[in-house]
C-alpha cells in the first residue's frame, strides 16, 4: 500500500486528508491489511463456522440452559389484586389520545 492508495481510499470515503494526515494513516492501514493477509493465510478447511467467535473458548462461553418451565402458573392469583381486568390483562387509564 502506498500514499496514493490512502488518498484514493480517503476520496472514496468522502474524507479530506492532508498530506501529513495521509502519511500518518498509511502505517495504520498497512498494519490492517497485513493482519487481513495473515488471517487469510490460515487454512480453515474442515472447520465448522462458529455462531459467535467466543464459542471456541469454552470457559468464556455461556452455556445454554434447557428451555423448560420451572415455575407454576400463578397468573390468576396475581390478577386478583388488580383494580380492573379484561380478558386476563390489566386495564389502565389511557394516557395518549
Amino acid at each position: 500500500m502506498k500514499l496514493d492508495d490512502v488518498q484514493r481510499i480517503a476520496h472514496l470515503s468522502r474524507l479530506e486528508l492532508s498530506q501529513a494526515e495521509a502519511e500518518a494513516v498509511l502505517p495504520q492501514l498497512q498494519a490492517v491489511f497485513s493482519l487481513v493477509e495473515e488471517m487469510q493465510a490460515v487454512d480453515t478447511s474442515g472447520l465448522e463456522p462458529l455462531a459467535h467467535p467466543i464459542l471456541f473458548l469454552r470457559e468464556l462461553a455461556q452455556p445454554l440452559r434447557v428451555d423448560q418451565v420451572t415455575e407454576a402458573d400463578h397468573r390468576s392469583e396475581n390478577m386478583q389484586s388488580a383494580p380492573a381486568l379484561q380478558d386476563g390483562y390489566f386495564l389502565v387509564p389511557r394516557v395518549i389520545e
